[in-house]
């Protein structure tokens, strides 16, 4: 893929991400939101955010599956929306709704459930759009910023219990997100197993030409797949 392609579609991809916050400030406005448009906008965003979170788990099992390799470079874009929508989520529930009062919005958090994961979703997800960056890449080190940007899989499972905790009555959209990010952390943590079997040492060939090789060749190749970044995992 060309980088002028691949500007055009982060163009596109970027303006696509704005279409849901375009719609609520369109319907604010327009007052279509219904009875109570602070809850609508509190909720909407806050699915807009888990949504996001899902499509940007998405993004590896796409690229291993498919073998389109391009489609890394959007993952920091998608990521950085979902907390965008995250924060609207949490400015609209602090400001709005609590007009500030820091003491009744600790007291919201401590003692009821579905804002206690809430709050701790959008915690696990604020380093990680703190050092989406390529400059914070470099000062953690790929290691250290790939362990560090695994909290993302702690976050989804949080917004996914902060929403079918806040939903009183029908459950069956929360579960559709639940089933959704249990089956891509299934499919991502299946990536992962080939790299955790150790890797099978080379037979050594039977008969008595065998015993005359086995100290030359034959060692030297069980040496080098002992060696061998694959052998090390």
């Amino acid at each position: 893929m060309t980088r002028t392609r691949t500007r055009a579609i982060k163009v596109g991809l970027f303006v696509t991400c704005l279409l849901p916050l375009a719609w609520l400030a369109w319907g604010a406005a327009a007052g279509r939101l219904g009875a109570n448009p602070i809850e609508k906008i509190t909720r909407e965003t806050g699915t807009w955010a888990l949504r996001f979170v899902c499509v940007t788990l998405a993004v590896t099992p796409v690229r291993r599956l498919s073998g389109w390799n391009g489609v890394i470079s959007f993952r920091r874009m998608l990521g950085l929306f979902a907390f965008f929508y995250a924060c609207l989520h949490l400015t609209n529930f602090v400001a709005v709704d609590h007009f500030f009062a820091v003491g009744e919005i600790v007291k919201e958090v401590v003692k009821r459930p579905f804002i206690t994961f809430g709050f701790a979703a959008f915690t696990l997800l604020l380093p990680l759009a703190v050092t989406s960056t390529a400059g914070w890449v470099r000062r953690l080190g790929g290691r250290r910023w790939q362990l560090l940007h695994r909290l993302v899989y702690p976050a989804a499972a949080a917004g996914v219990v902060h929403y079918w905790a806040l939903v009183k009555a029908d459950t069956t959209r929360p579960w559709r997100y639940a089933a959704i990010v249990a089956l891509l952390l299934g499919v991502r943590a299946s990536f992962a197993l080939p790299r955790l079997r150790p890797a099978a040492s080379p037979r050594a060939p039977a008969g008595p030409a065998a015993g005359a090789v086995g100290s030359g060749s034959t060692g030297s190749s069980r040496r080098t797949a002992d060696t061998s970044p694959r052998a090390r995992g």
